[in-house]
């Protein structure tokens, strides 16, 4: 029986492991997309400036430019982009820490949670992370570590 208790607590240690990085991974791939979302804000600010400084073509309705709350519509959505994804990578980047230090097993569960809307890799993640820390023994280290932290911090 123990050396079934060793050999269950390497794996839980080796898996949740795995999961902390996989976390790191997918934050910082976040926050290298959400530069898309800053290139899409960019070019709001660009086309609104270009429809300011754009002369006159014709009385002509057809050749008219766009209206301008478009382009901030655009701007708008690319900062909205921007905001989502890097308050994600930072919810990631915390769930991995969290796993390393075997702390707040349910932030960590909400956040994969979230994470299953990222098909596919992130399903793969978030379906993982719920596999894995819904062990008994994996429970038991969470709250183990829970039960050493003082009661303040």
């Amino acid at each position: 029986m123990p050396e079934e208790l060793s050999r269950q607590s390497i794996i839980d240690e080796e898996h949740l492991k795995l999961l902390a990085i996989g976390y790191m991974i997918s934050a910082a791939m976040s926050a290298v997309f959400s530069l898309f979302g800053l290139m899409y804000a960019a070019m709001g600010v660009v086309i609104t400036q270009a429809i300011k400084r754009a002369p006159e073509l014709s009385a002509n309705a057809n050749n008219a430019p766009p209206p301008e709350f478009i382009a901030w519509l655009l701007g708008g959505v690319g900062l909205a982009i921007f905001l989502a994804l890097i308050v994600m990578a930072g919810l990631k980047l915390a769930a991995a820490f969290c796993i390393k230090k075997r702390k707040s097993r349910v932030f960590c569960m909400v956040v994969a949670a979230i994470e299953c809307l990222e098909i596919p890799y992130g399903t793969l993640i978030g379906v993982c992370t719920f596999i894995v820390l819904d062990r008994d023994s994996v429970i038991r280290l969470f709250d183990a570590n829970a039960a050493k932290a003082p009661a303040g911090a």
